[in-house]
């Protein structure tokens, strides 16, 4: 782990910026089958293209190099590459006894990465999460409409995945665990309890970030409100309780509000670019994504608005959006303070003319 600073201590002092996806930088490489496969892979009886996160034994070279963008780019965290790295999810491609490795793997890459950078410049150090995603079953609903009490799996045997990953994940060298695009409470709850035991027979903590993901109608896949959501997951005293992908930075706003509202713990996000267009393309260039997202992260807990969190860090939001060069409509410079209330974000522009 980063040994020179706690990542509690770097955020009472500055906002801390994650990285992006990891499967759109994947895909840009055009790796085939063979890629993925490698030598130790090539007889595997399943297909493999599009299990990325087997790529980190495989292709560690393209992790790394994935990873260095993002910390070239400014991010304080970067995260595992290891979102499906979970022996559900991976018995898809029959790598469920791969699991340990793929994590420990994975994050020893990340951790290579981030203390590289952190060694150039001490004064901003680097941060690995580690990445753990929700599988793709649901504790909380039955996937046979004729039987309201099946499951796929059990609470037990999800929470072994669960520790297994997050055994591999500590032992790679992460400084904090993400339970992400949680869509299920119940599946996070078997994953904290996983983390608290590993936490236990360890003697050691490591800082937990709990993110849930929204569908349309406001709620999760399982149908809680995000009051329930928080409710449900805050006994794990997370680092922070956060919102991820679902809609868009700006839909997402009121209901960052609303969980910020009922939060003990800081809130954070990190939203995609926004639902499709008619077209399949997406309104939300990414200057106008960098902008909302900086405006929504909230990193200082729920005492201060945004407009007071804004103003207090007002020196990092000038140095901000002078380098990113927005501007409003009439050319002159970005406020430090917006209205974010009645901001019209139609009328913001680059000076590159975006």
């Amino acid at each position: 782990m980063t040994k020179n600073r706690d990542i509690r201590h770097e955020l009472e002092h500055r906002i801390l910026l994650l990285d992006g996806g990891f499967g759109t930088m994947i895909q840009q490489y055009g790796l085939d089958e063979a890629d993925y496969r490698g030598k130790e892979f090539a007889a595997s009886e399943k297909l493999l293209r599009g299990c990325n996160d087997l790529l980190n034994l495989t292709r560690p070279e393209t992790i790394r190099e994935i990873h260095e963008k993002y910390l070239q780019a400014g991010s304080d965290v970067i995260t595992s590459n290891t979102f499906n790295a979970n022996s559900i999810s991976l018995a898809d491609y029959g790598l469920a006894a791969e699991a340990y490795r793929i994590n420990r793997v994975g994050a020893a890459i990340a951790r290579e990465a981030a203390d590289a950078f952190t060694a150039r410049n001490p004064q901003k150090p680097r941060f690995v999460g580690g990445s753990m995603g929700p599988t793709s079953h649901t504790l909380s609903m039955s996937a046979d409409v004729d039987n309201p009490g099946a499951r796929a799996f059990t609470f037990e045997q999800l929470s072994q995945a669960y520790y297994d990953q997050a055994r591999g994940l500590m032992d790679g060298g992460v400084d904090l665990l993400m339970l992400e695009t949680v869509f299920d409470a119940l599946n996070a709850k078997a994953a904290i309890f996983a983390i608290e035991s590993l936490f236990a027979e360890r003697g050691m903590r490591l800082p937990v970030i709990v993110s849930g993901t929204l569908t349309s109608s406001g709620r999760t896949l399982a149908g809680q409100t995000i009051e329930a959501f928080y409710t449900s997951v805050a006994h794990a005293e997370p680092l922070a309780v956060s919102l991820n992908c679902s809609f868009g930075a700006k839909a997402l706003l009121p209901y960052l509000e609303r969980l910020a509202a009922v939060s003990e713990f800081r809130v954070a996000v990190y939203p995609n670019a926004g639902l499709p267009n008619v077209m399949g393309g997406y309104d939300e260039t990414p200057a106008i994504y960098t902008l909302k997202n900086f405006a929504l992260e909230t990193v200082e807990g729920t005492d201060m608005t945004y407009a007071e969190y804004v103003g207090a860090h007002s020196s990092e939001w000038t140095n901000i959006m002078t380098n990113l060069g927005f501007y409003w409509a009439d050319n002159s410079a970005a406020p430090t303070e917006p209205d974010w209330d009645n901001l019209d974000w139609s009328v913001l522009t680059q000076a590159a003319g975006e």
